[in-house]
């Protein structure tokens, strides 16, 4: 087991009215939030789905079911915390991720500082080791029309060295 594994992971999440805007841990200011059993953190999840897949221990959805009452309005940074102690309890350890937004607004640069402080910690890792961008879809789409909003994420893991 000295291989490099990459993983990649993918989220979506329906924009609602009266529902925080979390995104990689940060609340941010905005007239919708995403709707989902958790706090709907697409970036988190995304992130969190790509560590799994790497690593083959399944989805997010295996490890936190929605149908589960223990999960419901749970931070995904804390879920996140749970997925790196499953990769470590596997013998491995988070190289890297980059992680893009897909969303037509908010404009996020004033917050990717933060999001990248908690999600470095939550991974047990440098922050240069987390990137976080965002991208629009020009109107296009249901990211496009503010509809919901999407996450994609690329990973690296190696063994953890004894």
């Amino acid at each position: 087991m000295n291989t490099i594994r990459i993983g990649c992971g993918y989220d979506v999440h329906r924009l609602v009215s009266g529902r925080a805007l979390i995104l990689g841990g940060v609340k941010i200011p905005h007239p919708y939030g995403l709707l989902g059993h958790s706090d709907a953190d697409v970036i988190t999840h995304a992130l969190c789905d790509a560590i799994l897949g790497a690593a083959a221990l399944g989805d997010l959805g295996r490890h936190f079911p929605d149908s589960d009452s223990r999960y419901a309005g749970i931070s995904s940074i804390k879920l996140l915390e749970e997925v790196i102690q499953k990769i470590a309890s596997s013998g491995w350890k988070l190289g890297n991720a980059d992680i893009t937004l897909v969303a037509q607004s908010p404009k996020i640069a004033p917050f990717v500082t933060e999001m990248e402080k908690n999600v470095s910690d939550a991974c047990k890792v440098s922050v240069d080791q987390i990137n976080i961008k965002a991208t629009t879809t020009e109107g296009l789409g249901f990211t496009g029309t503010s509809e919901g909003m999407a996450a994609y994420a690329v990973v690296t893991i190696a063994p953890v060295r004894s």
